[in-house]
C-alpha cells in the first residue's frame, strides 16, 4: 500500500490517525498489529455467533414447545451479546424477526399435529398466521409478546369456526410455552376478535370504516394495529389477501385515515418548556420519562399514518421513511433526521430491555436522562423535536384543526 493510501485509511479512523502521527515507525507497527489482533478476535466472535445460530435453527424443525423455549432463550442471548458489541438496531431487528417467524411457524405445526392426534384433523380450508405490532414491522427486539391473528378461507361451517377457536386457544398456549408472552392488549389468536374467515374479517372491517361499531375508539385502534400486518406462516394467499383488504379500506375511507392522523398528532412527547426534556415530577418514576409512549411510539405512529396515506405497502418504519422521501413527502434532511431519531430511540429501548433481562431494573420503558451524558441527552431531545415537526407536517397535510 502507498503512503498516501495508508494516510487515507488512518484519516477515516480517528483518533487512530492522530495517535499514529505522534508515533515512530515501530510504534505505528505495534498499534496496527494490536488493531489487527482485535479485528481478528471480533471476526471470530461473529463467526462463532453465526455457527451457534445455525445450530439452533437446525433444532427448530423437530422441537416441541418446551425445546422451542430453550432455543428462543439461546437465540436471544446470542443477539444480546452481538448488540452490546456493535449496537446495530437494524441487525437486531432482522435477526430477532427472522427466528421468531421460524419459532411461530413451528408452534403452528405443533398445534396442528396435536389436534390431529386428538382426533380433530384440520378443516379443508387453508389459513394463515399474520403478525402485527413490532413483528409486523420487522422490528422485533429482545423482549416480545404475541401480536398474531388468523384468517382462513371461506367455505367452512360452524364446525370450522369451532376448530379455529380451539386452534387459536392452543396456539396461544404453545407460543407462551415457547417464550412469547401473552399480549396484555388481547391481540392473540385466542381472542375471537383476532381470528375469522375472510368474509368475517371483511364484515368487521366494513363495520369499522362505516362507523357501525359501538366502541369506535377501540376499533379504530384495532385498525391501526392491522396497518402493520405481515404474513408469517400458513397459506400465503390467504394472508396477503387480508392485508390487501386492510390497505384498500384505509385508502378508500379518508375519514378513518383522518381520525388516525388526528390521534397521531395528539400523542404527547417528553418535551416541556423551551423544548427541554420533560420528566415525571413525582411518583415512582420521578426524574424519568416513558421512552416508549412519549418518544418512540409517536414516531412510529406518525410515520405509519403518512405511509398509509401514500398507499405504501412497506411496514418497516425505516423503509417507510425512505419511501416517503422518494415520493416527496419528506425532504432529504427531514428523512435523515427521522431515520436518526428512530435509530437513537430504538437503541435506548433495547438497552433498557437488556437492563431488565440482566435484572438491573424492573421495567423496559422508563429512562432517566440524567444517567446519560450531555451529548446523549441532546441526541434524544433532538430526536423528539424532529417527531414534533413530523406531527406538525401531518397536522397540515390532513387539515386538522
Amino acid at each position: 500500500m502507498t503512503a498516501a493510501g495508508t494516510t487515507a485509511i488512518l484519516d477515516e479512523l480517528p483518533p487512530l490517525g492522530r495517535i499514529c502521527r505522534a508515533c515512530t515507525a515501530l510504534e505505528i507497527e505495534s498499534v496496527l498489529e494490536r488493531l489487527r489482533d482485535s479485528l481478528a478476535e471480533q471476526q471470530q466472535r461473529f463467526l462463532d455467533w453465526d455457527a451457534q445460530t445455525a445450530r439452533q435453527f437446525g433444532l427448530i424443525a423437530t422441537a416441541d414447545a418446551h425445546t422451542l423455549h430453550a432455543i428462543h432463550d439461546e437465540l436471544n442471548r446470542i443477539e444480546l451479546e452481538r448488540f452490546l458489541l456493535v449496537r446495530s438496531v437494524a441487525n437486531l431487528h432482522q435477526s430477532c424477526t427472522r427466528y421468531r417467524d421460524l419459532l411461530a411457524e413451528r408452534a403452528l405445526q405443533i398445534v396442528v399435529t396435536e389436534m390431529e392426534a386428538a382426533g380433530r384433523p384440520a378443516p379443508p380450508v387453508p389459513f394463515a398466521l399474520i403478525s402485527m405490532g413490532s413483528d409486523g414491522r420487522n422490528e422485533q427486539t429482545l423482549i416480545t409478546d404475541q401480536d398474531y391473528l388468523i384468517v382462513y378461507d371461506d367455505g367452512g361451517d360452524e364446525a370450522t369456526d369451532r376448530w379455529f377457536g380451539d386452534f387459536g386457544d392452543r396456539l396461544v398456549d404453545c407460543l407462551e410455552t415457547a417464550g412469547f408472552k401473552r399480549c396484555t392488549g388481547g391481540i392473540m389468536t385466542s381472542n375471537p376478535t383476532w381470528r375469522g374467515s375472510f368474509s368475517q374479517w371483511r364484515r368487521r372491517l366494513f363495520a369499522i370504516v362505516r362507523y357501525e361499531v359501538d366502541d369506535f375508539a377501540k376499533n379504530m385502534m384495532d385498525l391501526i394495529v392491522l396497518s402493520d400486518a405481515r404474513y408469517v406462516a400458513g397459506d400465503r394467499r390467504q394472508g396477503e389477501r387480508l392485508i390487501e383488504l386492510v390497505r384498500e379500506m384505509e385508502k378508500e375511507h379518508f375519514q378513518v385515515l383522518w381520525g388516525m392522523a388526528r390521534a397521531a398528532t395528539e400523542m404527547r412527547l417528553a418535551l416541556g418548556f423551551m423544548r427541554r426534556l420533560w420528566t415525571e415530577p413525582n411518583g415512582d418514576h420521578k426524574g424519568e420519562f416513558n421512552l416508549k409512549l412519549l418518544a418512540w411510539a409517536p414516531l412510529v405512529m406518525n410515520v405509519r399514518i403518512l405511509a398509509i396515506s401514500q398507499g405504501l405497502a412497506a411496514t418497516s418504519t425505516v423503509e417507510r421513511i425512505r419511501l416517503l422521501e422518494q415520493e416527496g413527502s419528506f425532504s432529504a434532511p427531514m428523512a435523515q433526521g427521522l431515520l436518526e431519531a428512530y435509530e437513537i430511540l430504538t437503541r435506548y429501548r433495547i438497552l433498557l430491555q437488556i437492563k431488565v433481562i440482566k435484572g438491573i431494573q424492573k421495567d423496559a420503558y422508563y429512562l432517566d436522562p440524567m444517567m446519560l451524558g450531555h451529548e446523549e441527552r441532546e441526541q434524544i431531545r433532538q430526536a423528539m423535536i424532529r417527531i414534533e415537526d413530523l406531527q406538525k407536517t401531518i397536522h397540515t397535510t390532513f387539515n386538522i384543526v
